[in-house]
């Protein structure tokens, strides 16, 4: 996965977030990650590899675990579920 993948990812989970009205420090934290990761000059990869996580701006525990996920399996859990949940409701109207 590229650097710009993983930032499409974070962008679509705040996204998904706004619309149900979450909570907005958490999709303004999605929104800075996503921003520092276009930015970065160095594959998300590499810093992973190299246990750098901790140079991207904005990626505290929780985000460096769920960049460390997009990485291994190409897809965060917590995204699916989430775009799953609002087409369920988009639905049902």
């Amino acid at each position: 996965m590229t650097n710009a993948d993983v930032a499409q990812i974070f962008w679509g989970l705040a996204k998904l977030l706004k619309a149900k009205k979450d909570n907005i420090f958490k999709i303004r934290a999605y929104e800075k990650v996503a921003r520092s990761i276009e930015t970065l000059e160095t594959s998300l990869a590499q810093l992973a590899a190299e246990d750098r996580l901790t140079e991207i701006d904005g990626a505290g525990e929780i985000i460096r675990k769920k960049i460390k996920e997009i990485l291994a399996t190409g897809k965060l859990a917590a995204y699916e579920k989430l775009k799953a949940e609002i087409k369920v409701q988009d639905d049902s109207e």
